[in-house]
């Protein structure tokens, strides 16, 4: 029999307490002397889903000062954004807060007349109540934040409407920016288009390129060898340590400014006119095999990392079955050193897509170079820079989420932070 001072003591505290937890101490004047061992509760099985973190369950669960946090959240916002002109819309989202000050200014009046006994009498105490609190205060947060991106979304798009419209150069900067992104979104567009196919097709082509050389540069002598096969093997592993270390030792840009006179070079030696070797041998080409064989450098020592990164064992396990080096690397550490690989080699894509622009030099038409002609048009240079920073921005964190997006579904883990290098 529970003592009627005790029951008295637990009421008091449940009408100032009603949004808290029961407390421990009343299942035990109801009959259970002790309280329950937290080592005796069942375990949580495996599979059974995650309890949500702190920020859900402030979203998730009832508080009490909804009404007054809430009702300052839309005061601030109102303040801000009175004087702003917007849509139309936006006066629904005054009349969305006027309401859920009228319920604030009720439930204030509440607890001013009824005191300690609010909690225990208000209807927005009860259980339903404070659900529905919880969903108002939601619609409250929509239309702040509709409100506060409002205006600003109406501004941009006065902006752009009046900006592609013009019929000369605007003064201000954003205007300017836009109209010009407007008039050359020609140049623009084939520029992104070359990026991304030089990006695109040199990955792929330094990729085939890095295993046969990655090939040479692990070969080692076997103890069947004869000499011409040590030879060539060492000959091999010269090549490719001395292919990595000119390549990563020296600018892009300079490669391919050599390999893009180079070619002229060779073609014209070969009694060519300037209008045949002009058609053969194009900046574009130049470019592709400048990203392809400076690519190729690094993805091999990608590779290189990904098939030492497999256990040994395995090489010496495939041998005493009877295969080859040959047919060991091929079978057996070859698929493995890829797998391993292939988060970095898919960040060699966009990493290409940034180095592409130094190929602007020798007059591949990429986004750089198709900047730099919008600028001798208008005679403006930090807007179309700052255009040209975007588009790459874009580009770079597009190609990032989708590699990223591919790894996962493949399992084989994330290509890693945009703008990181497998240098």
């Amino acid at each position: 029999m529970q003592d009627p001072k005790e029951h008295a003591v637990i009421e008091e505290e449940e009408n100032l307490h009603p949004y808290s937890e029961p407390l421990t101490g009343q299942a035990g004047l109801e009959g259970s002397a002790e309280t329950p061992d937290p080592l005796d509760a069942p375990s949580v099985p495996a599979g059974a889903p995650k309890r949500r973190g702190s920020f859900f369950r402030l979203f998730r669960d009832d508080h009490p000062y909804v009404l007054l946090g809430t009702s300052a959240l839309a005061a601030c916002v109102a303040l801000m954004s009175w004087n702003v002109p917007g849509p139309a819309f936006c006066s629904s989202c005054y009349c969305v807060f006027a309401v859920w000050w009228l319920v604030s200014l009720v439930a204030l009046a509440m607890k001013l007349a009824w005191g300690r006994q609010y909690r225990a009498k208000s209807p927005f105490c009860t259980q339903t109540g404070r659900t529905a609190l919880r969903i108002g205060s939601y619609v409250v947060w929509a239309a702040a934040l509709v409100l506060f991106c409002a205006a600003p979304v109406a501004n941009l798009c006065e902006t752009v409407a009046a900006a592609t419209q013009a019929s000369t150069k605007p003064e201000g900067f954003l205007d300017a920016m836009i109209y010009m992104l407007w008039n050359g979104r020609q140049l623009f567009l084939t520029g992104v288009l070359t990026t991304v196919e030089l990006a695109f097709f040199g990955t792929i082509i330094a990729f085939f390129l890095a295993l046969l050389l990655v090939f040479l540069r692990i070969q080692t002598p076997d103890r069947s060898d004869n000499d011409g096969a040590r030879f060539f093997k060492w000959l091999g592993v010269a090549f490719a340590k001395v292919y990595s270390t000119v390549v990563r030792g020296t600018p892009m840009m300079v490669q391919g400014l050599i390999i893009w006179m180079l070619g002229l070079a060779i073609l014209r030696g070969a009694g060519l006119t300037t209008s045949e070797v002009n058609g053969i041998w194009t900046p574009f080409w130049a470019g592709l095999v400048t990203i392809s064989l400076n690519s190729t450098a690094y993805m091999m020592e990608v590779l290189r990392g990904g098939i030492e990164a497999v256990d040994p064992g395995q090489l010496e396990a495939a041998r005493s079955l009877g295969l080859s080096q040959w047919q060991a690397m091929r079978r057996v550490v070859f698929p493995q050193g890829i797998k391993n690989s292939i988060p970095a080699l898919s960040n060699e894509l966009i990493v290409n897509i940034k180095d592409s622009s130094v190929l602007s030099v020798f007059g591949v038409f990429d986004l750089m170079f198709a900047t730099t002609s919008v600028v001798g048009i208008y005679f403006s240079q930090l807007e179309n820079y700052v255009t040209a920073a975007l588009i790459y921005l874009v580009l770079t964190m597009a190609f990032s989420w989708l590699l990223t997006r591919v790894a996962r579904a493949f399992n084989l883990g994330d290509p890693g932070p945009v703008g990181s290098t497998t240098a």
